[in-house]
């Protein structure tokens, strides 16, 4: 996700400055909150769903005839089994849908199926700080985790940079920071225990209560579970005592990258890279633990998820489609290096002191820098400001395509990007925009979809049209990107982001643990009441999750095979990519981007 910070082709100099001066400004600490993305039209009944982003993949509306909200694992067991013994499918829901994929969608006819939200089951349920051990409701949000967690001078050791996930939410996707240190980055790896109330015969009362713990061969499908187990009551976590970190970001040229990555992730305990391909130059945080003795109180409020000014997200926004449809890449590249160069000299949102930057390196405890999402943690303002992506508002609305790359194959991936930009130096221009691709590091899981190695995370965020057969600019570069990854390097999905393209065959990469997982969801689910036709596709239980129609590939909701799936009136025809051949790209013919 990007700050929203582009250069108006009609603007001076002084007034670009003017307008990002402005917007600064704006980001002040009053926003609306995002809405809940469950809507019901009577009571909470005749329901649809969403994610926060306000369109899925295939922009599907997705219904449900109910919606629950259990308040305590109780009413959670008693709404289970009373949906199990009526038939009904089944879906849990968080509180603020941050998924792109369908993961929240039950299956059954259009009108049928009954939501379960997490909302309300938020209570941290207990502390053991002899032991360091937290147990949570499955709908409490990162925020709170870490913030309850330091309180009581602990840390849980590594998370997602974005606050707003739920527990539940984290471990149906896999959610995870970024080191290759001691048992990794995935936030599920440090789970201990956990209940899961899943479907039961008419022998249970149509309700089975598991409680999982350290050595159950289960616990390893339920810590990363897709939601097709059951709905998760609560978890238990192992922590940390509190301690300090200390971050310097350094730039530099990207041309070791490849060298440099692996060392890097080694060396350096919290560390990840920006990389910025078509500028030719990689971010590289060095982020490691302090003595708690060490002088700092510093704070991480990231920029980009930060309130930003409505009026101000609908001129980038503009400015965006404009660009797109006049194929201006100077103009992306040009407001590629002003975004960058903003976030650069405003150290990504890191102050010394809470207050202002004085300088590198920022030192403080881990729990003010672990996590952010200041959008979310405001009253309501009318929509003045909003976090950047609200679809209430005209703001951003892109693709994130996310894979993990296995350390022993990162370098050459990272080489055929860089060949890509060669070819088309400015194709990049537009993923910059969006603040480059985050390279995050991943250490193999027990969890059975978990990583199955060590790896590198690619995540690339970048423009999505408000008109599904509308291309992109350099639209092959990127499905080539994605293309290399998944089929030439066997790259595993981000559960939680994605195109549906990247998810086909995603199981069979998983081998004998995918096996196991399907193995423990025939144990705990034999109808199938917590599956959907998107689940089963993406475990592979019935057909593939393409959908070939005209121009499903513009989506990724195909791999195209025929023109017809690009936009051949538009120039766009289905041709092999420039470097992979294998690949199956919309490339435009004689194109005139300036």
């Amino acid at each position: 996700m990007r700050i929203g910070y582009q250069l108006q082709r009609s603007m001076s100099g002084q007034q670009v400055l003017r307008l990002n001066c402005l917007m600064l400004l704006l980001m002040v600490v009053c926003c609306t909150p995002p809405e809940d993305p469950i809507k019901c039209s009577t009571g909470n009944s005749n329901c649809t769903i969403t994610n926060s982003y306000g369109a899925f993949p295939d922009r599907s509306v997705c219904r449900a005839s109910a919606t629950a909200y259990p308040t305590t694992e109780e009413e959670l067991i008693s709404i289970i089994a009373n949906a199990t013994k009526d038939g009904l499918k089944m879906k849990a829901a968080t509180r603020f849908s941050h998924s792109i994929p369908k993961l929240v969608c039950p299956g059954g006819g259009r009108e049928e199926g009954l939501l379960i939200s997490t909302k309300n089951l938020n209570k941290v349920l207990n502390i053991d700080q002899g032991a360091m051990t937290m147990t949570v409701e499955s709908g409490v949000t990162l925020r709170d985790l870490i913030s309850e967690a330091a309180k009581a001078k602990l840390a849980l050791p590594y998370a997602p940079y974005w606050w707003g996930l739920t527990i539940g939410g984290m471990m149906g996707t896999g959610a995870h920071g970024s080191t290759l240190w001691g048992k990794g980055s995935s936030v599920h790896d440090y789970v201990t225990g956990l209940t899961i109330v899943s479907p039961g015969s008419s022998v249970d009362g149509f309700v089975k209560v598991r409680r999982l713990k350290e050595g159950d061969e289960e616990l390893n499908a339920a810590k990363v579970s897709l939601g097709v187990l059951g709905v998760i009551s609560q978890v238990t976590f192992k922590l940390e005592p509190l301690f300090k970190r200390s971050i310097t970001y350094i730039k530099k040229n990207d041309s070791d990258l490849g060298d440099e990555v692996i060392s890097f992730g080694r060396k350096h305990e919290f560390g990840d890279i920006i990389w910025y391909p078509s500028q030719e130059k990689a971010v590289y945080r060095v982020d490691d633990r302090v003595s708690s003795n060490t002088s700092g109180d510093g704070l991480y409020d990231f920029i980009p998820f930060r309130p930003t000014s409505s009026l101000a997200l609908a001129l980038i926004r503009t400015t965006e489609d404009n660009q797109e449809s006049l194929d201006d890449a100077n103009g992306k590249c040009t407001g590629a290096k002003l975004v960058t160069t903003t976030l650069s000299t405003s150290a990504y949102g890191l102050t010394n002191n809470g207050v202002i930057f004085k300088g590198y390196p920022v030192i403080g405890y881990h729990h003010r820098l672990q996590a952010s999402g200041t959008c979310l943690d405001s009253n309501n303002d009318a929509k003045i400001t909003a976090c950047a992506w609200d679809h209430r508002i005209k703001g951003e609305f892109f693709h994130q395509t996310t894979f993990s790359v296995a350390l022993s194959s990162v370098k050459t991936f990272i080489q055929d990007i860089q060949a890509l930009v060669k070819l088309e130096p400015k194709a990049l221009c537009g993923v910059e925009l969006y603040n480059g691709i985050l390279m995050r590091y991943v250490t193999s899981s027990t969890a059975y979809l978990g990583k199955q190695e060590d790896a590198v995370d690619f995540d690339i965020t970048y423009y999505r049209s408000k008109d599904p057969l509308a291309p992109r600019l350099y639209e092959d570069i990127l499905e080539e990107i994605e293309q290399i990854a998944v089929i030439k390097y066997g790259a595993l999905p981000h559960w939680g982001k994605n195109r549906n393209v990247a998810f086909e065959g995603a199981l069979k990469k998983y081998k004998k643990n995918g096996e196991k997982f399907l193995n423990v969801k025939k144990i705990y689910d034999p109808l199938g009441l917590f599956s959907s036709e998107w689940s089963d596709q993406v475990l592979g239980v019935k057909g593939g999750l393409s959908i070939v129609k005209e121009g499903c590939a513009l989506e990724g909701l195909c791999r195209c095979s025929e023109d017809a799936h690009c936009a051949p009136t538009k120039g766009y025809l289905c041709r092999p990519g420039k470097l992979f051949k294998e690949a199956r790209v919309c490339t435009r013919l004689n194109s005139k981007k300036h």
